[in-house]
């Protein structure tokens, strides 16, 4: 088999509501169902709000989700009652937090927060192969041993976040969920978080959910994306599909935004804009418009993505013939 055809991750119709006041429900993920296979990037991208870090806070279970089923190489994670399968299982997924000044506690040394984990999972045999292993993480994030005995506060964000992944990597996990890992860092400082993401994914096999609104860092990191709104996945394809033949209105819509580098292309680059038409005569759901490229939409409209789709293609000049 594949590496990549190996479902490390799977949610099964999640749901996860909230009770916003009397009478009031907030549905911030309404039935969702995709796969993550085992040594990809999966990117989840959408505004704030759509849902997408309820979605990553669901599956380490900091959330109950209302219904629904997730999968974990197989086993669906909420019938898990062992305590030491639900050790194994916050140790196998691990969490890159958003915001890397508050995710750090500021009253614990560098050291004392990368071997956190390792401790609570007997993970180390010794001191000295505990004080190892944070030494061999911090080199391997870009920092240095002398760096194990300062405080978060010491750090700038980008530091900080490096260490937010080093803490991730101490238990060796197999999963990590990036909670918008780069959105609170300066500009210069993203693209070498993403690119320390990917170098360290290639030497250890880790399999990642990268939660973003930024579709052009996405794109760069991921295999396959979920286009998010108003807690549905209305679109899913592979990234370079995504952006070559975006099919779904509010994907355009999210394309349209990227700032272009060139200020001549930017200054003509037109905005679309999303205005979301149903008339409810018909069941919305993802449906497969061609192999691999799904679509929210009612029946009816398939064909009419089809067609669209080979729109597109044709105007590039790839299109194969296909029925």
């Amino acid at each position: 088999m594949n590496e990549k055809e190996e479902k490390l991750l799977e949610l099964r119709h999640v749901k996860k509501y909230f009770n916003a006041g009397t009478r009031r429900e907030v549905r911030a993920v309404d039935d969702v169902s995709f796969a993550v296979f085992k040594g990809e990037t999966f990117g989840l991208v959408g505004e704030s709000g759509c849902g997408k870090s309820t979605i990553g806070r669901t599956i380490i279970q900091l959330y109950r989700a209302t219904g629904g089923e997730i999968y974990f190489k197989g086993k669906n994670i909420f019938k898990i009652r062992k305590s030491a399968e639900r050790n194994a299982l916050r140790r196998e997924i691990q969490m890159i937090f958003q915001d890397p000044y508050a995710s750090l506690d500021p009253y614990m040394t560098v050291k004392e927060i990368i071997a956190e984990g390792m401790d609570v999972h007997h993970l180390s045999g010794s001191p000295k192969e505990r004080d190892s292993r944070v030494y061999e993480l911090l080199e391997q994030v870009g920092l240095n041993h002398e760096h194990a005995g300062r405080r978060p506060n010491e750090f700038s964000g980008g530091q900080r976040q490096r260490i937010g992944i080093a803490r991730a990597l101490a238990v060796r996990p197999e999963l990590i969920i990036a909670d918008e890992p780069i959105s609170a860092l300066d500009v210069s400082i993203q693209a070498q978080v993403v690119n320390l993401l990917k170098k360290i994914q290639q030497q250890q096999g880790l399999t990642y959910l990268f939660i973003a609104h930024d579709l052009s860092m996405v794109k760069y990191i991921s295999d396959r994306i979920g286009v998010m709104h108003q807690g549905k996945i209305v679109e899913l394809a592979d990234s370079g599909e995504l952006y070559r033949v975006p099919l779904h209105p509010y994907t355009e819509s999210l394309l349209s935004a990227i700032p272009q580098p060139d200020p001549i292309s930017e200054r003509s680059r037109k905005r679309i804009e999303y205005q979301q038409v149903s008339d409810g005569e018909y069941t919305e759901k993802l449906h497969e418009i061609v192999p691999g490229h799904f679509v929210y939409c009612a029946e009816p409209e398939v064909v009419e993505y089809r067609h669209k789709y080979a729109g597109i293609r044709k105007r590039e000049g790839k299109i194969k013939s296909w029925s």
